[in-house]
């Protein structure tokens, strides 16, 4: 029996918070699009949930009553090394907290209603096609085509996705792994602290219904040599700073285990492949320092939102909406992951992290200027 193939606009792979977001953009100016994502909302990620005050307008825009939420306001900075000294300070623009289970499902709500056609539960297992003559999706719930093919897929790149092996210079190599747990803990709804140990960091701020995020990134090594157990690793390692050991020993878990990723680089990849769109973490996993990627992925998602409007429009071709794309990102983005990357050297070093931590605390206008590279203009 002939499959029947739907066909629409614009189909993006990944229904995280960049997918969602481009999905719900397009929609809003009458673009046919679907989504496609292998998770059933709404569902728990590995990601610090601090975003900056930058992507409030953008999320308003797309029809997310931010204000009627009562989220926590972030707006104090308290970083420590594990020799127990810590730095705190004003952020200048800020943030807010939400946590993605409950962000992504919001922005999901609202992608329905526009009329997205979000296909949960579904792995895409192929991608053929060109730039002339639209491109045909293989999933796991069957057949689509569509004009146009956006990849936000995140971190881990499919086989039908072709990428150089090379990294941007200057990029970190390493294998991490990512933990995160929600906590019910003492701790002030207007701030949020990054405690350094032996090669990681662990932050953690409030988000919504009265949880903290506890959320670190550490090297593949570092549980390696802590035979694989999560727990022994923490105790081990993270316990060193005692910051981080009050917080852990001092804290309600929500849940009892945490949420954990591996084999988990940093480094730029690429704004397109093969005339599909990349954005999210699919164009470049961004380290934590180079600070808010989830207000990067929105603000390549309004990006290239642009860009394919134009194409939709016909007032650009295929190629010119690419290149335009790519252009874009670099001046957006280039400097803030550069930042991020000289910034990480000086953290997850005991050592080297405290006397960077105490220089800093007495030349605040320094430390002003390092957090401003993280923060973006409001969009």
């Amino acid at each position: 029996m002939e499959t029947q193939t739907e066909h629409f606009e614009c189909a993006i792979i990944g229904g995280g918070l960049a997918g969602l977001c481009l999905a719900i953009q397009l929609a809003d100016n009458g673009i046919s699009t679907a989504v496609f994502e292998k998770g059933k909302y709404p569902f728990h990620k590995v990601c610090g949930e601090y975003i900056s005050m930058e992507s409030w307008p953008f999320l308003e825009s797309l029809g997310l009553p931010l204000a009627d939420l009562a989220l926590p306001k972030i707006h104090h900075l308290g970083i420590s090394s594990d020799r127990g000294f810590i730095l705190n300070h004003h952020l200048g623009m800020g943030g807010f907290g939400i946590s993605r289970y409950s962000l992504d499902h919001y922005l999901f709500e609202i992608a329905s209603r526009k009329g997205v056609r979000v296909v949960q539960e579904c792995r895409v297992t192929d991608v053929q096609g060109n730039t002339n003559e639209g491109f045909r999706i293989r999933t796991s719930s069957g057949l689509f085509a569509s004009k146009v093919v956006c990849g936000s897929y995140g971190k881990y790149t499919p086989q039908f996705i072709h990428l150089p092996e090379t990294n941007a210079p200057g990029a970190d190599n390493q294998n991490y792994i990512g933990v995160k747990y929600h906590i019910k803990t003492d701790f002030p709804s207007n701030r949020i602290e990054l405690h350094n140990f032996s090669d990681g960091y662990c932050g953690i701020s409030a988000v919504d219904r009265d949880w903290h995020c506890l959320c670190y990134l550490t090297t593949a090594r570092n549980l390696t040599e802590n035979g694989k157990d999560v727990k022994q690793m923490e105790e081990a390692v993270l316990f060193q700073n005692p910051f981080l050991k009050h917080y852990f020993t001092q804290s309600e878990f929500v849940h009892a285990q945490p949420l954990v990723i591996s084999n988990v680089q940093f480094n730029k990849k690429q704004t397109e492949s093969e005339g599909i769109f990349l954005l999210g973490d699919a164009a470049g996993s961004i380290t934590p320092l180079c600070g808010n990627g989830m207000s990067m992925g929105m603000r390549a998602s309004r990006l290239l939102a642009a860009q394919l409007l134009l194409l939709f429009q016909r007032k650009q071709t295929y190629r010119q909406a690419l290149e335009n794309y790519h252009r874009e990102w670099n001046a957006a983005f280039g400097t803030r992951i550069k930042a991020g990357y000289h910034l990480q050297k000086l953290f997850g070093k005991s050592r080297t992290t405290d006397i960077a931590l105490r220089l800093l605390d007495k030349t605040p206008w320094l430390t002003s200027k390092l957090v401003a590279l993280t923060h973006g203009e409001v969009f």
